[in-house]
């Protein structure tokens, strides 16, 4: 039992990671696009960066995605061995 949690609570986390990745740039404006670069950082840094945003968006998304990856796999029975083979098999 514990190990499961464990299970869930790592195959969730890495789905938050990437998430947070993919997510990280969406509505994000620079320093430059807004003319209004301060001095000692560079020009692609963000003029305002709204983290808690981004954490709600990717915590959101990331549940999406895992609950999608829960249902598929437990209830529907779609997992790895479900996916055709695309490298032809050498037997030789």
């Amino acid at each position: 039992m514990v190990q499961q949690i464990f299970s869930t609570c790592a195959v969730y986390f890495v789905v938050w990671w990437i998430t947070l990745f993919a997510i990280l740039p969406f509505g994000l404006r620079t320093q430059a696009e807004d003319n209004h670069v301060v001095l000692g950082t560079i020009e692609s840094a963000p003029t305002k960066f709204r983290g808690l945003r981004v954490v709600l968006i990717t915590t959101l998304v990331s549940g999406l995605i895992y609950g999608a990856w829960y249902i598929s796999s437990h209830y529907l029975g779609i997992g790895f061995n479900s996916i055709p083979p695309i490298i032809p098999r050498y037997d030789g």
